[in-house]
């Protein structure tokens, strides 16, 4: 009864003011941090598989803000089984490449400018192109500007490697 009468405010909501419905469902979305975020999302498990692997949880739970180019499940499918396996267990090249996706801030599409340099966490750049929709390296935004409460996840096809 009680997820009708939501079911029910929410359709009222967005047929007589959506924008508002629209806001608050946003607003929720943002009230979770990028690993909750993530997790919820259940297209990046094998990404929080390998952040809880590298330690990393507490820290992209943390304060922030954070902006995480996130590899999506179909990213590392794209990596052979044993390189993936190879990389869970070396800890510390493992923290690299995951730390290589996260970028000091809270950067929207709307920042990203072709040909600019964004700094990461591990200390290396990454190269930003906006000529043909925006990608990261030579990995492209599927889907961007994932707000969270700590910061925003752009999600992307291809894991980048420093």
């Amino acid at each position: 009864m009680y997820a009708l009468l939501i079911s029910t405010m929410l359709l009222v909501g967005m047929c007589y003011g959506g924008s508002n419905s629209m806001a608050a469902s946003k607003e929720m979305a943002a009230e979770k941090d990028i690993v909750d975020t993530a997790v919820a999302a259940g297209s990046f498990t094998t990404l929080v598989s390998a952040v809880q692997a590298a330690g990393l949880v507490e820290t992209l739970k943390g304060e922030g803000p954070f902006t995480v180019f996130a590899p999506t499940d179909a990213a590392f499918a794209k990596i052979p089984k044993d390189q993936i396996e190879a990389l869970l267990a070396n800890k510390t090249q493992l923290t690299a490449v995951l730390t290589y996706h996260v970028v000091p801030g809270k950067v929207m599409s709307t920042d990203l400018e072709n040909g600019m340099m964004v700094k990461t966490v591990q200390g290396e750049n990454l190269t930003i192109n906006t000529t043909m929709g925006p990608m990261v390296n030579d990995a492209k935004v599927v889907q961007a500007d994932i707000v969270t409460s700590n910061g925003v996840i752009h999600a992307i096809d291809t894991v980048l490697m420093p």
